[in-house]
């Protein structure tokens, strides 16, 4: 392996080979759930560095883990443990290659920070909608190749309708340079697809042209006290009724969750927390006005009010109260991280069929172990909930994920099934949710996309043990 290091330092110079010295940015996953152990972390600054050090890879048989900010949920993004495997990561990769106002695109080296991106917009007076909690770390290509959501899903679609155009290094070590901004392009397979989504197992995404939106004129952020989750999708289809397009987020929280966000950040002030099970955070973005939105916000609310599906409600004031209410729903996760370790679901299941499957599912965990705490928040809007499982409260947590873990994914994938939905919404499947994918899959899809894996990887280097079951 020596000879591989020393040709890895030819293509990328010596100082970006670490092999020695505390690697764990690399090595250990976001959750700290799982820690590898690389041959040496490869840093390319540029798509000819990226193809040189595949080729050279390929050369010697030697698996790549592409790796962009680390944040992944899923174990996807970090070396296994047996030290063979290189982790390239694109971090260096940072530029902004173009803006073009006219045909309101973006195209962005895949290094690029996820904020860094929606600054870049912004100077331009443009938006660019993608927006998730880790967006201060998370990277443009990491986001592309976990076709990552987040809270504007409903409005704008999942980054995979963000992307108009992408350029990716091949297992082979060829560039291929899809960077186009034709919002219309029917000359055969949409390669960019195969990419996005794919988790780094199909090629090494390093540049991506994406779309930018005229800045709303006005955006304005609610928050409601809701009965139950039937009123929380009965207040969905009234705001999308109100709203139409200008209802850009749809947050539902329940009250444990609100209250663990209460009790280990004691600075958030979270609206109704004992008054109600469930909180719903709403976001109306308007092309006319600020008057013009807050008088649709308020017709809303009062609406949901008499109809029933609101019991309180609140407009934020301005732009400081707003960005209070959204740090309530981005900091449940870290507080739920406070609370001790848990069992993370990221699921999405028809939005009308939510209620049923939050109801029967929960009586399923509260009869199948005595205690047991749910976690229950998401994007509603778009079907999706990060339906997590939190230990009995005093009870040995680390025992609780060893013991229960495997037993709680079988109840919930099970139930998730049962109503027509998928086991992994926007987190991606990585390593954790690999053995799981036969089970809720059909043979036919799979065995597509072994195909289509055998195809454009045909020895397996590109992040194996991930997203295809072997």
């Amino acid at each position: 392996m020596n000879d591989l290091i020393e040709q890895l330092k030819a293509c990328v110079g010596p100082a970006n080979v670490l092999t020695e010295g505390d690697l764990s940015a690399w090595e250990q996953d976001w959750r700290k759930r799982s820690r590898g152990k690389a041959l040496a972390v490869v840093r390319p600054g540029s798509t000819e560095q990226v193809a040189a050090v595949v080729r050279a890879c390929a050369a010697h048989r030697t698996p790549i883990v592409p790796q962009g900010g680390n944040t992944g949920l899923v174990v996807g993004g970090i070396p296994d443990a047996s030290g063979k495997e290189v982790v390239l990561s694109l971090q260096r990769m940072t530029a902004v290659r173009g803006i073009d106002r006219e045909n309101l695109t973006m195209t962005v080296e895949a290094g690029c920070v996820l904020q860094a991106v929606q600054q870049a917009a912004d100077d331009a007076d443009l938006f660019f909608p993608l927006s998730l909690a880790a967006e201060g770390s998370c990277t443009i290509g990491g986001n592309l190749a976990t076709n990552a959501g987040g809270t504007q899903v409903l409005r704008y679609g999942n980054t995979r309708e963000l992307c108009l155009g992408l350029e990716v290094v091949t297992a082979q070590g060829e560039a291929w340079n899809g960077l186009t901004g034709l919002r219309k392009d029917n000359t055969g397979y949409d390669l960019r697809q195969l990419f996005i989504g794919s988790e780094g197992t199909l090629g090494i995404i390093t540049a991506a042209t994406l779309k930018l939106y005229p800045k709303p004129a006005a955006t304005l952020t609610a928050w409601a006290a809701v009965p139950d989750m039937q009123a929380a999708v009965r207040l969905l289809q009234l705001a999308q009724d109100r709203l139409g397009s200008g209802l850009t987020g749809f947050e539902v929280m329940g009250q444990f969750a609100l209250s663990l966000a209460a009790r280990h950040m004691p600075q958030l002030r979270v609206p109704f927390l004992d008054a109600s099970p469930y909180g719903v955070l709403l976001e109306n973005s308007d092309s006319e006005s600020e008057g013009h939105a807050r008088g649709q916000f308020e017709a809303l609310l009062e609406a949901a009010l008499e109809d029933g599906c609101a019991t309180d409600a609140v407009v934020a004031e301005n732009l400081s109260q707003a960005s209070q209410l959204w740090h309530v729903r981005e900091n449940i996760p870290l507080a739920q991280a406070q609370e001790g370790l848990n069992i993370k679901h990221d699921i999405s299941v028809p939005i009308s069929r939510i209620p049923a499957f939050c109801a029967e599912t929960d009586a399923l965990l509260a009869r199948e172990i005595a205690g047991v705490r749910l976690v229950n928040f998401g994007h509603l809007g778009d079907g999706n909930l990060h339906y997590n499982v939190q230990a009995p409260e005093g009870g040995d947590m680390a025992a609780f994920l060893r013991e229960q873990e495997e037993r709680v994914n079988t109840l919930v994938y099970d139930q998730v099934h049962k109503f027509g939905g998928s086991i992994s919404a926007e987190h991606g499947i990585g390593e954790l949710k690999v053995d799981k994918l036969p089970h809720y899959k059909s043979p036919v899809a799979l065995s597509m996309m072994r195909a289509v894996k055998q195809a454009l990887d045909p020895q397996g280097l590109l992040n194996p043990g991930r997203v295809v079951p072997t």
